[in-house]
């Protein structure tokens, strides 16, 4: 059994090797690296300014540091349920922590600080993922997956499973109301758009960031949904639906890379901010590319 499972590896490790990418994204002769295994489920890949990429074990409630030279390294146990993670303009690791359905950041201590919980008197369902503007403006989606360490009789209360908008004062409102699962979600750099993948509906939407927070002119861009995504220095969305799949800021496919394990999320990574760093179910993975991440 052991024989044919290393039979099977290795074919898939040469077939993934022999990946060929036209759009010119990856860099020549890159090979996908498995820079990490033997997680339950890898989540939230956040890039710190420094370029080490900070991602979750939402199960064993483990944050993890991959460092594109000393490699993964345990940084947190008791993170409250971290999923999504994010940093802001002030160098602080923001995260949904849906152990209490809460907003909140690392300090100096690696103590998870609330910022926000509830919305109209009422828990939220489980906040997902999330997005931080330049000005430091907060968008996150709060689907419902049933969490085995919440207590007894704790159900979905709110009305729909919305995107949310909180503001850098404190204040919240809904800003989306009428997906069926909101579940990725990334920004432009210069604040003005944001793209959200309704992952039951298998759709990304784009739509205009408006000055107080909410959003306009909701446009189709993608017939995939999406668990988490980026964005590169051309403008590229980098979407996770079975593989990593790249649209161009027109909405049209230009790449798609295949990777050891289903991606879940994607962040880019390292000194440059050249590295596609993946977290794929129990395996985080690294690709080098000729495009760069950006904030």
């Amino acid at each position: 059994m052991k024989t044919l499972i290393f039979i099977a590896l290795t074919i898939l490790s040469a077939q993934l090797s022999a990946q060929t990418y036209k759009s010119g994204l990856v860099a020549k002769n890159a090979k996908i690296v498995q820079a990490g295994s033997g997680y339950s489920f890898t989540e939230g890949p956040a890039v710190a300014p420094d370029g080490k990429v900070y991602f979750t074990d939402q199960p064993n409630d483990r944050i993890y540091l991959w460092d594109e030279k000393k490699g993964i390294s345990l940084w947190l146990e008791g993170t409250g349920r971290s999923n999504g993670m994010y940093f802001n303009s002030k160098g602080r690791l923001v995260t949904c922590a849906d152990e209490k359905n809460q907003l909140g950041y690392f300090d100096e201590n690696k103590k998870l600080v609330r910022m926000h919980e509830g919305f109209e008197g009422k828990h939220l369902n489980g906040p997902n993922d999330l997005w931080i503007s330049p000005k430091g403006g907060v968008w996150f989606t709060d689907p419902y997956y049933h969490r085995p360490w919440w207590p007894e009789g704790h159900k979905e209360i709110q009305e729909v499973r919305g995107v949310y908008y909180l503001a850098p004062d404190g204040a919240i409102k809904r800003v989306i109301n009428d997906f069926k699962t909101p579940n990725g979600i990334i920004g432009t750099p210069d604040g003005k758009t944001l793209y959200v993948a309704d992952i039951q509906d298998n759709k990304t939407w784009k739509y205009d960031i408006q000055p107080d927070g909410t959003l306009a002119n909701k446009t189709f861009f993608a017939p995939n949904g999406s668990d988490g995504m980026t964005i590169d220095s051309e403008g590229n969305v980098y979407l996770t639906s079975g593989k990593v799949l790249v649209y161009n800021p027109k909405g049209e496919l230009i790449e798609q890379i295949e990777f050891p394990e289903q991606p879940a999320n994607v962040c880019f990574g390292g000194k440059k901010r050249n590295i596609l760093f993946v977290t794929a179910r129990k395996g985080v993975y690294t690709l080098e590319m000729n495009v760069k991440g950006v904030r």
